[in-house]
C-alpha cells in the first residue's frame, strides 16, 4: 500500500530505489506516528471532521497498534511503503471507511516531520539523562582521586602537576558545555509542524494550536513553509550536538587508552573488562575504550553528512530528505549505547601510585620552582631565564611541589561549583 497509489503500477526497480529500508528504519518512529495520529484524529473532531463515535473507533484502533509497537509484534510487512501506510491500512482494515479519514487535512510530509520530532524530543531527553548520570560518576571519581598526582601534558611532553581529581571533573565540566548544545538541538525540534500538510498549509480549518497541546510540544512552528524547511536543520542541530558529546567522550576515550597503555601506567581495568591477542597471550587491550573512540568519531562526521545533503536545497519537500532518517536515528541510539558503557566501565577504573620522582618527570615542576624565585623578589623574566639555564646545564634539582589554591587548580577543585553548573 503507498499513500500516493493512484492505481498506475511502478517499475519495481524504481519502487526498490525509492523505498530503500524505510520499513526497518520506521520502526524506530511507528509509536511517534501513532501519538501524531491519535492528536490529529481528536483535532479533527474538535473541527467537525471527524464525529464523535469516529474518534472512539480511531481512538481504539490506534490504541491496540501502540500496543502492538510497545509488545515488540508491530511489523511493517514489504507489501508497505513505510510505516504511515502501514498504520493507515491496518485501521482501514479494522475499521472500514472510518479508517480512510485519518489522512484528512494531512500529508506524509508533516507525518514524518512530526513523528521525527517527536522521536529527537524523547530521545535528547534520554541522552540528557544518562549524560548527567556519566558527569555525576566523572564528579564523584574526581572528589574520591583528587589527592593522587598524575603528571600533566603539553604536546605530549611532561609539562606541569595535575592530579586525577582534575583529569575526570575535567572531561565532566565539558559534558556540561555539551548539554548546551542538547537543550539547543531540544528547543528547535520542540516545535510542532503538523498542519504544515506537503509544506503549504490545509483548506480544511484545522486547530494547530490543539494538536500543540495534545503532543506536547512548547510551540508550533507556525509559518507552513518553514515547517517544511525544519527537516533537515533539524537534523543538523542534532548532529551538531551529538557531535559535541562525542567529542569529549572520543577526547577521553583517547586518554584512556594511553593512560592504560605500558608506557604511562597512570591507570588499569579489571580484566574482565579487557580483551587479548591471537597470538601474544599477554596483551590486555582496552577494546572497549576503542571502540568508543571509534564510534564517537563516526558520529562526529553526521554533521557534514547533513549539511552535504540538505545544503543549498530550494524551499519545499525533497526526496533527499529520506537519507536523514537512517543515520540520524542510528546515532541517537548509538549514543545512547556509548553512554551506557562509558558509565559502567569508567566506575570499575584502577588509579595507580605514580612515582613523581622517576626521571622522566624530573623538570614537572620547573615552574612551581620559578614562582618560588618570584616570591623571594626576582623578576619572572630573569626567573625564567635562570631556571631554563638550570635545564640546560643538567643542573636543576626539583623542588617540592607549590601549593595550588585558585579556582579549579588541583588544590582547588571547585566540585560543588561545577556540580551546580549542570543545566536542569
Amino acid at each position: 500500500m503507498k499513500l500516493w497509489d493512484k492505481g498506475i503500477s511502478i517499475d519495481k526497480k524504481i519502487e526498490q530505489f525509492t523505498v530503500g529500508n524505510d520499513r526497518e528504519i520506521d520502526l524506530h518512529i511507528a509509536k511517534y506516528d501513532v501519538q501524531a495520529s491519535l492528536a490529529h484524529a481528536k483535532m479533527l473532531r474538535h473541527i467537525g471532521i471527524l464525529t464523535g463515535d469516529e474518534l472512539i473507533l480511531l481512538e481504539q484502533g490506534l490504541k491496540g497498534l501502540a500496543q502492538q509497537i510497545e509488545k515488540g509484534t508491530f511489523t511493517i510487512e514489504p507489501q508497505f511503503e513505510d510505516v504511515h501506510s502501514k498504520i493507515e491500512f491496518e485501521l482501514t482494515t479494522s475499521l472500514g471507511e472510518v479508517g480512510k479519514k485519518i489522512h484528512t487535512a494531512r500529508s506524509r510530509n508533516d507525518q514524518v516531520l512530526v513523528a521525527l520530532q517527536l522521536f529527537y524530543k524523547d530521545h535528547l531527553k534520554e541522552i540528557k539523562t544518562k549524560t548527567k548520570t556519566f558527569f555525576d560518576t566523572l564528579l564523584s571519581l574526581a572528589d574520591s582521586h583528587k589527592n593522587s598526582l598524575l603528571p600533566g601534558y603539553t604536546h605530549l611532553q611532561v609539562a606541569m602537576p595535575s592530579s586525577f581529581g582534575l583529569w575526570f571533573s575535567a572531561y565532566a565540566e565539558q559534558l556540561i558545555d555539551d548539554v548546551f548544545l542538547l537543550d539547543a538541538a531540544l528547543k528547535t525540534v520542540d516545535q510542532n509542524p503538523l498542519g504544515s500538510a506537503a509544506g503549504y498549509g490545509s483548506s480544511f480549518p484545522i486547530n494547530r494550536e490543539f494538536t500543540t497541546k495534545e503532543l506536547g510540544f512548547s510551540t508550533l512552528k507556525y509559518n507552513v513553509v518553514a515547517a517544511q524547511m525544519s527537516r533537515g536543520k533539524s537534523e543538523r542541530t542534532l548532529a551538531l550536538a551529538l557531535g559535541s558529546l562525542c567529542n569529549t567522550m572520543s577526547r577521553f576515550a583517547m586518554d584512556i587508552c594511553l593512560y592504560n597503555s605500558q608506557n604511562f601506567g597512570f591507570i588499569g581495568f579489571p580484566d574482565q573488562l579487557t580483551t587479548g591477542s591471537s597470538i601474544m597471550p599477554h596483551k590486555k587491550n582496552p577494546d572497549v575504550f576503542e571502540l568508543i573512540r571509534g564510534k564517537c568519531n563516526k558520529i562526529q562526521a553526521l554533521h557534514t553528512e547533513m549539511v552535504l545533503i540538505t545544503n543549498n536545497l530550494p524551499s519545499g519537500y525533497h526526496r533527499d530528505f529520506q537519507l536523514l532518517k537512517e543515520n540520524s536515528i542510528a546515532a541517537v541510539e548509538d549514543v545512547k549505547d556509548i553512554l551506557d558503557i562509558f558509565n559502567y566501565t569508567i566506575q570499575k577504573v584502577i588509579v595507580k601510585d605514580i612515582d613523581l620522582t622517576d626521571e622522566k618527570y624530573q623538570h614537572l615542576s620547573t615552574v612551581d620552582s620559578i614562582n618560588n624565585l618570584v616570591i623571594e623578589g626576582m623578576s619572572f623574566r630573569e626567573a625564567y631565564q635562570t631556571i631554563g639555564k638550570q635545564v640546560e646545564e643538567g643542573t636543576y634539582t626539583s623542588d617540592s611541589a607549590k601549593s595550588h589554591t585558585h579556582e579549579g587548580s588541583i588544590g582547588n577543585l571547585c566540585l560543588e561549583e561545577i556540580k551546580a553548573k549542570f543545566p536542569n
